[in-house]
């Protein structure tokens, strides 16, 4: 066996998306701030993120996140989140199997019945607190960064569907929200116009990016809109259901840890969902998260929400990814 290096990893999935977690083989990349590490990452180690996202150690709709030591006195781990479009500022779905992965395996001090864990991330710092029962991780809730409405009842032309109605809402992420129905696309349980769907995400972002890009009004290396929140018939500020769109092309198995807390940031302008209130969201293979708006805040004097969501993740194994000197592949692909 030969390799000019080794990644150990724990693998999970949050309601049915991968988080692959990369425990050791990176060592700690350069970097003031997990935002500053992010930058460096994507200028010069890009080659790490698609060895471990893309084919054939990963798949089209990988998902992943390396640990670090945190930048910040008043946080226990430092988390990068990568996968196949990039690395995220943050990631929802990321953060809860990244607890569960710390909890299970024992990279943190585990307390019963709740554990909390503070995560360095490139948006910001994020609570996790576990839920603990004989040693395992039951269910995690994590506060995310403030989330904002970014634009309401804002239009894009896009080509093959006209003026589109759309939503914008920050979460970590940017989000367009938009109504399935207006779009004249219908919301099929067996996902057989699966492909239809997210053409039309697709079309949407490039859109928006195309003609009014939203760059967060505090940091912009946080830019651009890659998510597509298509929100089911029925949704409502109770109890929604959508298909995430995400480029460069395909669907969020979870319900959307930043798209939640993005969905609930505008539902909460709109006047629809006030503090203190249980939001529940599904995802397009009829996952949950819960989800909790529990203080008023601001951004930039913008009006904003702090939003809480809780999950569940599971660990499905651990590995050890090689690169043998004479891989064809050493940056995989993707078909």
């Amino acid at each position: 066996m030969r390799t000019s290096h080794v990644y150990h990893a724990v693998d999970s999935h949050t309601e049915g998306m991968p988080t692959r977690v990369i425990t050791g083989g990176v060592g700690m990349l350069p970097g003031t701030t997990m935002a500053e590490r992010r930058t460096w990452f994507l200028e010069h180690r890009d080659d790490l993120r698609q060895l471990l996202m893309f084919e054939p150690r990963g798949h089209a709709s990988m998902s992943g996140a390396i640990l670090q030591p945190p930048t910040r006195a008043d946080a226990d781990w430092g988390v990068l989140y990568i996968e196949v479009s990039g690395c995220l500022p943050m990631c929802g779905h990321g953060t809860i199997g990244v607890a569960t992965v710390l909890v299970e395996t024992g990279m943190v001090d585990v307390v019963e019945p709740v554990t909390t864990i503070r995560l360095d991330t490139p948006a910001g710092l994020v609570v996790a607190e576990v839920a603990v029962q004989d040693g395992r991780a039951e269910h995690v809730t994590i506060t995310n960064v403030p989330s904002f409405a970014d634009r309401l009842d804002a239009s894009v032309e896009v080509p093959g569907y006209g003026a589109v109605a759309y939503d914008l809402a920050f979460g970590g992420n940017f989000y367009a929200i938009v109504e399935l129905e207006a779009l004249g696309i219908e919301w099929r349980e067996d996902r057989s116009n699966r492909d239809e769907l997210l053409g039309a995400g697709l079309a949407i972002m490039e859109a928006i990016n195309a003609t009014d890009e939203p760059v967060h009004p505090e940091r912009d290396d946080i830019r651009g809109v890659h998510h597509v929140s298509l929100q089911a018939p029925g949704s409502t500020a109770q109890h929604s259901r959508h298909a995430m769109a995400i480029h460069p092309g395909w669907f969020d198995r979870s319900p959307c840890g930043t798209g939640t807390s993005a969905r609930m940031a505008q539902l909460h302008a709109r006047g629809a969902l006030p503090l203190d209130t249980e939001f529940i969201n599904d995802s397009y293979i009829g996952s949950r998260f819960h989800g909790m708006l529990i203080a008023e805040t601001e951004v930039a004097g913008r009006p904003a929400v702090v939003p809480t969501i809780r999950g569940r993740a599971w660990i499905t194994g651990t590995a050890q990814y090689f690169l043998d000197p004479t891989d064809p592949f050493p940056r995989g692909f993707l078909l």
